[in-house]
């Protein structure tokens, strides 16, 4: 069976002070390596313009592109270079929504154990593609920011983000078996009584995974953090892989935890 992680690849630019670089994202590249190493059986789903950008994917049998007439681009700046928990954040707001006669011929001949849906805007996953999804009776893992993400203020041909929650949220999210965000995404969220498993991150502060109860995973110390761009994603993947392994909640948090240190040290995936 087969675990099929689902969201744009992105063109990224990271500013740390002057220096600048281009970079490939999205939270379903940065996932990949970590079940390329820890959770085998995956397909990674990608929607974008240029499909050269899957070529840094670690494993391109895996990669399945749905050709779309944009990409989306994110521009990641950490104004301060002691604190890379701070981060400024400005999009393009690709309007390249997946959509279910997207997914249908790639799936057809899948046998689905589960989705990570990853959205990195409001288009990205419609409310018809998610109830399709959802149809598979299968565990859907899901990544909450994409769906709080509203465009703001223009700076040139990018927008700045703000977090925005909007009428449909509830319905999508219900039936959902575990959903991922960070502390400021939490707080648009409150507590969801139709999903089994809320995981918070909160970068150097740790995490904390609602459940019946409140579980606190502590972070696990890195003293030299080259990069934190697709950390919180990193984590997502490790806890996924370890749940799906027949893992504790608690267990599968702490795993996560000691990945996303690694991934710190790193500059770019896992």
């Amino acid at each position: 069976m087969t675990l099929v992680v689902v969201g744009p690849v992105t063109k990224d630019l990271i500013v740390k002070g002057s220096e600048k670089s281009q970079k490939i994202g999205g939270a379903t590249y940065f996932q990949s390596f970590v079940f390329e190493k820890f959770y085998e059986d995956y397909i990674a789903v990608v929607n974008c313009s240029d499909e050269s950008l899957v070529n840094d994917f670690p494993n391109l049998d895996k990669v399945k592109v749905i050709k779309k007439n944009d990409t989306h681009f994110f521009i990641n700046k950490y104004p301060f270079e002691n604190n890379l928990d701070i981060r400024e954040q400005f999009s393009n707001f690709a309007d390249i929504s997946i959509l279910k006669s997207d997914l249908e011929n790639i799936l057809e001949d899948i046998d689905v154990e589960g989705f990570v849906i990853n959205p990195l805007n409001r288009y990205d996953f419609p409310p018809e593609t998610i109830e399709y999804l959802k149809g598979f009776n299968v565990p859907i893992f899901l990544s909450i920011q994409g769906f709080l993400r509203v465009p703001d203020v223009r700076v040139n041909e990018n927008y700045t983000i703000r977090l925005s929650r909007f009428d449909g949220l509830n319905e999508i999210l219900s039936g959902i078996n575990a959903i991922f965000m960070d502390e400021a995404e939490a707080k648009f969220i409150g507590v969801c009584y139709n999903v089994d498993e809320m995981v918070v991150t909160d970068g150097s502060n740790g995490s904390r995974i609602i459940c019946s109860d409140e579980i606190k995973i502590d972070a696990v110390k890195c003293e030299d953090v080259v990069d934190t761009t697709g950390c919180g994603d990193t984590y997502m993947a490790a806890y996924i892989s370890q749940r799906l392994n027949g893992e504790s909640i608690k267990d599968s948090g702490i795993f996560a935890s000691k990945i996303s240190a690694e991934k710190l040290k790193k500059l770019g995936h896992y």
